[in-house]
């Protein structure tokens, strides 16, 4: 049986937690002092039992009790199934709004606005799990009939609504919204006559309702659906362009090789991705970018071959002087795949930033980009017959061997450590012929590049 959550046993738990007697928050609240004047104390019928603040959204259980909606649904969300207070079972759906309580609310607000006090906002209905499938169904059956313009105006609604709370887009979430918008876009993509404005808005209400599950990619990955995608991807305004490298992104990371198959035979989607890294429209669509193309490279090295002659190593490594993190982990994971291919490496050996870029990056940006940066390097200064040793010799030169010494004394496992051992190898045998800088050195060369 679950132990009821009364006021007083949570005041004393929150006081606990500080270590000092608990005060009631209608008393504590009346020594703030807010533009001079005290701020009232709130009444004590307008506190949630669970929260012990002011209730904004106020709703009441079949027990009696009222509760704020983003409290009580928390605590069902837990797995709960019974009213904190009185221990009796309750469900989601039988929560009702309180209107009464959520008037006298802001009246009390207004009537004390001179003190500091905001009123609180009319809630806006949360949506139910009837309404998200009626709406859903409607798309769907808009899309079936080929009436773009009508599939649009009912996606914006359905977008609009997700948007207005996390409840909200769980509840379309939970109603099949990802099978029917990417189902919609199929539909929709077959007809040539619908506009571009209905394909894009179910684009981006994919986006807030990811994750797509196997039916949702393989609805997305028909022929005719990614020639839209990678159009919008080529041609559309910013959003749009957004979305669908978003959308790409998660179908190729699934991982599915019928998907992938499907993309990596798409006309246009190698340029349209190069195309994003070279003009960045925002770091979520360059990441999505660099992932998508990196499970096409792990899919096929005909993607490999396609991308380097695109000129996306220069850009990678271009991409890489000022990246954050999480890009520099993403251009990382892909340059070392492309450095898989020889026209990869020559593409390499031919940039001048290549090997200080990565040498640079083999410490203080994470493990991930750690093991990403030795494998690259790894695999340029392997190839000794393409590159005459100058590879090598320009890693001495920009520090490579005291940092690979410092990480295998810092610590370093599996493949990584193999490797990182190979290279100190492969270096110590050029060291007579170059001349080592300190790696403090390098630091000069932070802003040329």
């Amino acid at each position: 049986m679950v132990t009821p959550v009364t006021r007083s046993r949570a005041r004393a738990f929150r006081g606990a937690a500080r270590g000092a007697p608990e005060i009631p928050l209608a008393v504590r609240r009346t020594w703030q002092d807010v533009g001079g004047e005290p701020e009232p104390a709130v009444p004590t019928h307008f506190l949630c039992p669970i929260s012990l603040e002011m209730m904004r959204d106020p709703v009441t259980a079949p027990t009696g009790i009222t509760y704020d909606r983003e409290s009580v649904e928390g605590w069902l969300e837990r797995g709960h199934a019974t009213c904190p207070v009185t221990a009796r079972p309750l469900r989601l759906e039988e929560l009702v709004p309180n209107h009464a309580t959520r008037r006298v609310i802001q009246e009390w607000c207004v009537a004390n606005r001179g003190l500091g006090v905001e009123r609180v906002p009319t809630p806006r209905v949360p949506v139910s799990a009837f309404d998200a499938s009626e709406l859903l169904a409607a798309v769907s059956a808009a899309a079936r009939r080929g009436d773009g313009p009508r599939c649009r105006e009912l996606v914006v609604r359905a977008r609009a609504l997700g948007k207005e709370s996390e409840r909200n887009r769980r509840c379309f979430t939970s109603a099949g919204a990802a099978r029917s918008l990417s189902s919609a876009f199929c539909h929709l993509a077959r007809e040539r006559v619908v506009p571009a404005t209905a394909l894009e808005e179910i684009l981006a209400a994919l986006v807030l309702f990811l994750p797509l599950d196997e039916e949702s990619r393989r609805s997305i990955a028909t022929p005719a659906s990614l020639d839209s995608v990678v159009s919008i991807l080529s041609h559309g305004e910013l959003p749009a362009r957004v979305s669908a490298v978003v959308v790409l992104r998660e179908i190729a990371s699934s991982s599915d090789s019928q998907c992938l198959e499907a993309m990596s035979k798409t006309n246009g989607i190698y340029s349209a991705l190069v195309k994003l890294l070279k003009k960045p429209v925002s770091p979520q669509a360059t990441k999505a970018a660099l992932v998508t193309a990196y499970y096409l490279v792990a899919h096929t090295e005909l993607a490999a071959c396609l991308l380097v002659d695109l000129g996306t190593v220069q850009l990678l490594v271009e991409l890489l002087v000022d990246a954050d993190r999480g890009t520099t982990e993403k251009a990382l994971a892909l340059l070392d795949s492309l450095l898989l291919t020889a026209k990869g490496r020559d593409a390499a050996y031919a940039q001048a930033l290549a090997v200080p870029v990565i040498v640079k990056k083999m410490q203080r940006v994470s493990d991930m980009a750690t093991e990403f940066a030795v494998s690259a390097l790894w695999r340029l200064c392997k190839n000794v017959a393409a590159d005459d040793g100058g590879c090598k010799a320009e890693a001495l030169q920009v520090g490579a061997f005291q940092k690979l010494l410092l990480l295998l004394q810092v610590g370093c496992e599996g493949l990584t450590k193999d490797r990182a051992s190979e290279l100190l190898r492969l270096l110590n045998g050029c060291r007579n012929g170059a001349e080592c800088i300190d790696s403090l050195d390098f630091k000069a060369l932070k802003r040329p590049f």
